[in-house]
């Protein structure tokens, strides 16, 4: 009997011994022990956003990320791209409600009636911001086709193209001149300009180009264009929630029912009335939700299409622009391995000359050496002998230099 007991005041000990590290544990992260963790739900902070409604008002206010997804009917994912601690290329996204921009700098959620802006410092927010409201304000009392999320629409792309087409510009006026004069004189400075402008380019046309792309895929695909007329599905979903359901249920769902003022029978109402009733309110959902998703296949989109034409060409002789400069960088750089490559033929012509003329006064050191040992011969004793010698020695020497540069000028191995 005294081994269960054993047993059993172990497994005790154990359970409140894991029991107290759990209740440590939850105090650490609860407390200030895990400094890196925090509690579910207070990770989630208030942001500043600028809301601009259609008559060109605005106003900042201070909403946190669930407000706005739940106010625009909107994923979390889809707010990831507007969050600004986070690095996502350019992207354009059309919701049953909104439509996500998130066009370099500018971020916002545009709705048929307002526009949320991602509030921040930069000079391009601000530019969307005050050209925004100017717009909407000057435009207030004139007729325009064109519906309000296109023009937030509209202005996004347009700052977003004039902001990349002023770099591009920019790094054109600032790039010419270094790669002149890289051309002109190889340096180390001059080298290392050329890297640093390459990359700022290598960079700038990536933006370029995601903006372009992003741009071409919208045109490519009718029914993402087709959501992004927020202001006709609103009115349409209006129109469809103010008319007589019996109507839609005839209109859409082609179920008659018989008129209010029919008798019912009571035999039929116990039996399959409940059924009937049902299968009539499920109509109605399911013809709503057919109605309000279905409007790509008859829906006009020839304006958004036109408008989205419109900059696709300002973006792509953008992105022709940093080709043409990328095709310049390489040209120079062709040019500047043609002038090494030049410059390194030359100096093996030149070895290749000394190498030649080493091995001539190889031979007549060699014959200097032979007559400089001390051996006895007659021919020392004539000193003029020696002179003769060594004439003969440099002229034999001097010929066969001559042969040799015969030899290279026949192969061509360096112009003569």
């Amino acid at each position: 009997m005294a081994e269960p007991e054993y047993h059993s005041l172990t497994s005790d000990a154990v359970e409140t011994r894991s029991s107290f590290s759990y209740q440590r544990l939850n105090a650490n992260v609860n407390g200030s022990g895990l400094p890196g963790l925090k509690k579910r739900g207070h990770g989630i902070g208030n942001r500043s956003w600028i809301k601009i409604d259609q008559h060109g008002n605005s106003k900042v206010l201070e909403l946190d990320k669930a407000t706005v997804m739940r106010h625009c009917a909107l994923p979390a994912r889809d707010m990831r791209l507007l969050d600004p601690m986070f690095i996502y290329p350019s992207t354009i996204l059309g919701r049953e409600q909104a439509i996500v921009v998130s066009l370099e700098q500018i971020r916002c959620i545009i709705t048929a009636d307002e526009v949320i802006l991602m509030n921040s410092l930069d000079g391009s927010v601000l530019h969307y911001q005050s050209e925004l409201c100017k717009r909407l304000q000057t435009n207030k009392d004139q007729s325009d086709d064109l519906p309000f999320e296109f023009k937030a629409l509209e202005l996004a792309l347009e700052l977003t193209c004039m902001s990349l087409d002023a770099q591009v510009k920019e790094l054109e006026v600032e790039l010419h001149p270094v790669l002149d004069e890289l051309a002109s004189s190889i340096s180390t400075l001059n080298l290392e300009r050329v890297r640093r402008l390459k990359g700022q380019l290598l960079a700038l046309t990536q933006r370029v180009q995601k903006v372009c792309d992003e741009i071409e895929h919208l045109m490519d695909d009718d029914g993402d264009m087709a959501e992004m007329y927020l202001t006709e599905k609103k009115q349409r979903k209006e129109g469809f929630l103010t008319s007589d359901p019996y109507d839609r249920i005839s209109t859409s769902g082609n179920i008659r029912l018989p008129p209010k003022s029919a008798p019912v029978s009571p035999v039929g109402s116990n039996s399959g009335g409940g059924h009937r009733l049902k299968r009539a309110f499920s109509t109605i959902s399911s013809s709503k939700r057919s109605f309000m998703s279905s409007s790509s296949n008859g829906e006009n989109i020839d304006q958004l299409e036109m408008l989205l034409e419109a900059y696709f060409v300002v973006i792509d002789n953008t992105l022709n622009s940093l080709l043409s400069l990328k095709e310049y960088i390489d040209d120079t750089e062709d040019l500047i391995n043609i002038k090494l490559g030049n410059v390194q033929n030359q100096l093996i012509q030149y070895e290749l000359l000394l190498t030649a003329a080493t091995f001539v006064a190889t031979i007549f050191a060699m014959v200097t050496a032979v007559f400089g040992m001390n051996f006895e011969d007659t021919i020392f004793d004539d000193p003029a002998t020696f002179n003769w010698v060594l004439v003969i020695t440099g002229a034999f020497c001097g010929a066969l230099y001559s042969l040799f540069l015969i030899y290279f000028r026949q192969k061509k191995v360096f112009p003569l």
